[in-house]
């Protein structure tokens, strides 16, 4: 009897608690998650913003916006960024402020990568020595981000301003002082289907 009951009792495979059989409590194992991108900062996620810059005694006041909503900040769409500046000068003595020069630099990037810079965007003055910016008188002016990487979440946009100051209130001498400033605008991704 006894080796009949060990025979059938063989013949029902290994024990569990022998480990062949399945294991009532399985440990748990890490699933595999796709990671969470971090977010993109965007200096433009309200349309606009201002900004205040330096470069010697000269103070410029700057309003950056787009006409473009920012959904359709896209890798393929034309970005436009317009800029609107004002200069102060400390301490005002009568002299004048001139923009010589503004260039826009755009570099896409992700969280892992910098891509190459777009070709400069440069606003020569076509008048000498400057277009003038000392308040009241204002200077204004568009630029446009083009194609990036489709791989871009971001664009930083580097701005370069080169102002002529004048010496003396008569002066034909100038002073040149150079200010930079600095935008990241989140690149809209495409939307995903998340149906099976």
């Amino acid at each position: 009897m006894a080796i009949l009951a060990l025979s059938a009792l063989s013949g029902c495979g290994p024990a569990p608690w022998n480990g062949g059989g399945p294991d009532p409590t399985p440990t748990p194992t890490a699933t595999r998650r796709s990671p969470v991108p971090a977010p993109v900062s965007n200096d433009l996620s309200s349309g606009s913003t201002q900004r205040e810059v330096s470069a010697g005694a000269v103070s410029a006041a700057i309003n950056y916006w787009s006409t473009l909503s920012m959904d359709r900040w896209t890798a393929t769409a034309l970005k436009p960024i317009s800029l609107s500046m004002v200069t102060t000068i400390t301490p005002n003595d009568g002299q004048k402020v001139y923009l010589q020069k503004a260039t826009m630099v755009a570099v896409p990037g992700n969280a892992t990568t910098s891509f190459d810079p777009l070709s400069p965007q440069v606003d020569q003055s076509s008048v000498a020595p400057g277009y003038l910016v000392l308040s009241p008188y204002s200077y204004s002016q568009t630029f446009n981000v083009g194609d990036l990487p489709a791989e871009a979440t971001f664009v930083t946009v580097q701005f370069t301003y080169d102002f002529l100051v004048q010496t003396t209130p008569e002066s034909t001498e100038y002073a040149k002082q150079t200010a930079t400033d600095t935008l990241v605008v989140a690149i809209a991704q495409p939307a995903t289907d998340t149906e099976e």
